[in-house]
């Protein structure tokens, strides 16, 4: 009731603005002037006699005179006839343009036609009345619809009234001309306003609305771009209309090298194929481009299509996501809020009410209490392993289960909960280990003593694998290292280059570090010891030489092209470095992957001191091998005897104890040997186990006894 009553006085207030006044004329005596059809134009012979009246206030302005109200049904007829030949014009702009060098008799009258429409509405439009923006009050005013007209569109209307084809064939058939043809297509904003009025009504459906403007956009893009490809063909010289898009074409056994004697349909719908396909692929397609002209047309053609084909599927895809989201919107709650209160209390006590019933916790309660009760129930559901409320936390709701199965305890719960917990230490802990090492770092003792205490790991490593003891090493910070070491932390923890702290302490020469490490148990060991040395010697670092040779590094190690230190320090003709590899121990003998040696690189370099170095170091070395040789063949020949005091037979049945000593080279130094052993001053001779005797060291066997005797008991025997 309320809406029909507002709708009366809208009305009425409508009926108002347009009502105008005559104080000349009782009411009865112009009753006939209402009845006219042209309702608007009322008092068109007494416009003389005309005033104004205007009430600021009510925000009404009521103007007498011929002034059209823009919802006259008459005007709206009129409306919808200019829109026609709005799309009429529209439409066949383009097609004039390209297709047409002076109109046939026929299109010509229907284009004098269609501009004197154009004319009349460009009349009608100076006494149309408007809504003023602001105040949405209908203006009558005749200056000011004036005004507003003559500032918006119509000098663009008037232009495109002309008849631009006659002037085109009284100009001398000038193209330029025919350029103003162009001016028409303002005449499609017609158009669009008539969709926006069609979106805006309510009888109408929205979506249907929005898919047919996309549709007649796509298709009349695709119109005009088809009249311009068909116009860039037709002007150039007729000598070279072949080397053109449709001069060249040939589908199938058809031929279009004569195509203005095709009839007129065929070559526009072949055009409008080339614009269509063109739209829907990259551009090169069956019917392509041929010249410089348009092969541009085509690459500003298809950029606009990537803009209009975004528009396009940026459109749909918003209707489309739209409707499903206003169906998934449409519950059953929702559709329960249109209806009445009393409605839907009654559906709620029909679907609730027996499940508050069987409540425990409502037992006793009066049927008023339960059915108020019910109409503030809602249903929801919950999927298998989902948890309703957590322990410890405020529950602002009563839940009461209908249907199904609730448990208190989870084992995917408690799984999860385990992983969470775990993850949350690790983090802990990874972060106490952070702050250990930056205060490691710092070199902050008791700091590092309080993180400890609270439970920080000295031995967890940070993301590149190192531990406090190696950023206390590297810093050589000996207070913090012997207090990580009476915390028993590893001593040769190795990080993700494979460095130990002692290796640190030794690189940025912390001596009396190192020297802490080494007695707390560390040990260098560099898994690529012969890279680090030929490293240190480029870099000419003497005292990192020294400190690595000092804790047992192999001197003679060597780096990915089997190269030693020696070979560096000697192709870089370093003679202090190849001092002390050589007093390392370092070996002249040692070859590389191109089978050279360190004395081979010095002869390369031509430094003559350390080429004499080299030589004098490898005759030392090989006679240092020599000997070493002699040695060992002494070792692997070398044998032994038991000697015994007195005779063989002497000693058959009771022996008296002997000596085992090594076998000399003379008979001579074993005999004395064996007296100062035995403490046997008589002994003059060695004999065998067979009373023989030994005139000659060779024939000693390993392990024979011998016995010492003198030389005259035996030969009186």
């Amino acid at each position: 009731m309320n809406r029909s009553s507002r709708e009366r006085d809208d009305e009425s207030e409508a009926d108002e603005e347009l009502k105008v006044e005559d104080p000349q004329h009782s009411p009865k005596s112009s009753s006939w002037k209402n009845m006219y059809p042209f309702k608007s134009f009322r008092n068109y012979y007494t416009r003389q006699q005309s005033f104004s009246i205007s009430r600021i206030g009510s925000g009404r302005v009521l103007s007498h005179g011929c002034i059209i109200h823009p919802e006259n049904w008459w005007y709206v007829a009129w409306t919808h006839f200019i829109l026609i030949w709005a799309v009429y014009s529209s439409s066949f702009t383009p097609l004039e343009f390209a297709f047409f060098r002076g109109l046939p008799e026929k299109f010509f009258l229907l284009d004098i036609a269609g501009q004197f429409a154009f004319l009349i509405d460009i009349v009608l439009c100076f006494f149309v009345g408007y809504r003023d923006p602001h105040s949405y009050c209908l203006v009558h005013n005749p200056n000011l619809i004036a005004i507003r007209y003559l500032k918006s569109r119509f000098l663009v209307d008037l232009i495109g009234c002309l008849p631009w084809d006659a002037i085109y064939k009284a100009c001398g058939r000038k193209e330029l001309v025919r350029y103003m043809l162009w001016i028409r297509l303002s005449r499609a904003l017609r158009v669009t306003e008539f969709f926006e009025k069609l979106e805006k009504d309510i009888r109408i459906n929205y979506l249907f609305t929005r898919i047919v403007k996309l549709f007649v956009v796509e298709l009349y893009c695709t119109h005009t771009a088809a009249c311009i490809f068909y116009y860039l063909a037709t002007t150039l010289p007729p000598s070279e209309e072949g080397y053109t898009w449709i001069g060249s074409l040939r589908m199938g056994d058809y031929s279009y090298t004569n195509f203005r004697e095709i009839d007129l349909w065929t070559r526009y719908i072949t055009a409008l194929y080339f614009a269509v396909v063109t739209m829907a692929t990259v551009g090169y397609g069956e019917i392509h481009a041929v010249n410089t002209r348009e092969m541009i047309f085509v690459m500003m053609y298809v950029s606009l299509d990537m803009i209009l084909g975004a528009y396009l599927l940026g459109n749909m895809a918003a209707l489309i996501v739209k409707g499903s989201r206003t169906e998934s919107n449409y519950t059953d709650a929702a559709a329960l809020r249109d209806l009445p209160l009393a409605i839907r209390a009654k559906i709620s006590n029909k679907l609730y009410e027996p499940y508050v019933r069987e409540i425990p916790l409502f037992r006793g309660c009066s049927n008023e209490f339960l059915k108020k009760v019910a109409t503030r129930v809602h249903e929801e559901f919950f999927l298998p392993g989902e948890v309703i409320i957590e322990g410890g936390s405020i529950g602002d709701q009563l839940y009461f289960l209908c249907d199904g199965k609730l448990g208190r305890e989870s084992d995917v719960r408690n799984k999860i909960l385990e992983s969470a917990i775990a993850l949350q230490i690790e983090k802990h802990e990874s972060e106490l280990a952070m702050r250990l090492n930056c205060a490691a770092n710092d070199g902050d003792l008791n700091r590092i003593q309080h993180l400890v205490e609270a439970g920080a790991d000295p031995n967890k490593m940070d993301y590149n694998g190192q531990s406090a003891l190696h950023r206390a090493a590297s810093k050589g910070y000996e207070d913090i290292i012997q207090f990580l070491v009476q915390k028993q932390v590893q001593i040769n923890p190795r990080d993700h280059f494979g460095r130990t702290p002692l290796f640190e302490a030794i690189k940025n020469g912390h001596d009396r570090a190192a020297s802490l490490l080494v007695r707390a148990g560390a040990s260098l060991s560099i898994d690529d010891a012969g890279n680090c040395f030929c490293k240190a010697v480029a870099r000419k670092d003497l005292d990192f030489l020294k400190r690595l040779l000092a804790n047992g590094i192999n001197p003679n190690s060597k780096n990915y092209d089997l190269r030693t230190p020696l070979h560096l320090a000697a192709s870089e003709g370093l003679y202090s470095e190849s001092t002390l590899l050589l007093d390392a121990g370092a070996s002249v003998f040692a070859t590389d992957r191109w089978g050279r040696t360190p004395i081979d690189e010095a002869r390369i370099g031509g430094n003559r001191d350390l080429l004499k170095l080299l030589e004098d170091a490898k005759v030392t070395q090989m006679s240092e091998f020599s000997c070493c040789y002699e040695r060992s063949q002494e070792q692997l020949t070398r044998r032994k005897c038991t000697v015994f005091p007195g005779f063989p037979w002497d000693h058959r049945d009771g022996r008296s104890l002997g000596v085992v000593l090594w076998v000399p080279e003379t008979i001579e130094q074993l005999i004395k040997t064996a007296k100062e052993q035995l403490s046997f001053h008589g002994g003059s001779c060695l004999l065998s186990e067979n009373g023989g005797k030994i005139l000659d060291m060779s024939i000693i066997l390993d392990d024979q006894k011998l016995f010492l005797a003198s030389d005259e008991m035996h030969m009186s025997t």
